[in-house]
């Protein structure tokens, strides 16, 4: 068993070894367990002490607050994305196969900066789930937001330390345009319920994410096909499984979220019109009777505290990995 651990030892610090050079020096890039640490320390605080510490405390008002880092990380996407691109995918790069280039040329030390703050920025969207916290919106803190977020460091990491550069930045690349839209979405809504005429395409965000996750895994298992192809195998497959796992994800989100909801609200008009029937066999008239006086048809409904809802899908400031909605009491918003 000694024997064993000293092998597991030696392997493990010949690995660290073998990295780029160029980071070494780096914050968090010596070695993988302060970013482990930080990811671990986030799951347990927001699913276990974040909402005990919140339990008996009044949710925190932070429109204004979300409004602010929203746009901060629209701006923060949009230089890491564009930065990518002139320097590498919107013409330098070869996209079907991008050696690493480990040299100190200015646009190789370049993309290795900008592959540290991709890392970097990973640690800073934790906050997403920290309003979630202190607005004591613990529902949305969904496993998949969670396992989505506290992954995303753990596995930037690896690619920064052996691979800062070349064909894995495409990852990066395509999932900062991503968050520019995203980031925004969530911007406008943030600034109140009259911004939610601006924000129909809510439902396509998850359509554009699941997209995303299809051209990393085309790009990057492309690699299986050229095999004179100077980049590492390794890599390679790591990058193309979280591409299938995230996929799943949130395809299982889309799944549940749209089409259940859909179907939910679908119902609900059915009944509402009369056209289902009670146990007796007759229509049920009382129902659509209060549609009519309420001024709906069942499917478009009004809530006292000013709630909209479409066929089960709530209209207003939704999030992605476990959707927000409307804080809106009468006529005073947050």
């Amino acid at each position: 068993m000694y024997h064993l651990l000293n092998e597991i030892q030696d392997f493990y610090n010949k690995t660290l070894e073998s990295g780029d050079s160029r980071v070494q020096e780096w914050l968090f890039m010596q070695s993988p367990w302060p970013t482990l640490t930080i990811c671990l320390s986030y799951a347990y605080f927001v699913k276990v002490l974040g909402p005990s510490l919140m339990k008996n405390r009044e949710p925190m008002q932070l429109r204004w607050v979300m409004v602010g880092y929203n746009f901060f990380m629209v701006a923060i996407s949009l230089v890491i994305f564009l930065l990518l691109g002139i320097y590498g995918w919107f013409g330098h790069y070869n996209w079907k196969c991008q050696p690493v280039d480990y040299t100190d040329s200015r646009e190789a030390i370049l993309m290795t900066h900008l592959s540290w703050w991709y890392y970097i920025s990973k640690f800073v969207e934790f906050i997403d789930t920290i309003f979630f916290v202190l607005r004591k919106k613990f529902t949305h803190i969904s496993t998949l937001h969670v396992i989505h977020h506290g992954m995303m460091p753990m596995s930037v990491w690896w690619g920064v330390k052996f691979t800062p550069g070349g064909h894995s930045t495409f990852f990066a690349f395509v999932n900062s345009f991503v968050h520019i839209l995203m980031y925004f979405y969530y911007g406008l809504a943030a600034v109140g319920p009259h911004m939610s005429k601006y924000l129909w395409w809510k439902q396509h965000m998850t359509t554009i994410q699941m997209v995303q996750f299809i051209a990393i895994f085309v790009h990057s298992f492309q690699l299986l096909f050229r095999p004179d192809c100077n980049y590492p195998r390794g890599f390679m497959w790591w990058i193309g499984f979280h591409a299938i796992m995230f996929w799943f994800l949130f395809w299982d989100f889309y799944k549940n979220t749209y089409f259940a909801k859909r179907l939910k609200g679908a119902t609900k008009v059915l009944t509402a019109n009369g056209t289902s029937k009670a146990a007796n066999g007759k229509a049920n008239g009382k129902l659509n009777g209060e549609a009519t006086k309420n001024g709906t048809n069942g499917f478009v409904k009004h809530t006292a505290n000013g709630r909209q809802k479409n066929g089960g899908f709530l209209d207003g400031y939704c999030h992605l990995n476990g959707l927000h909605d409307w804080e809106s009491k009468d006529k005073k918003h947050e």
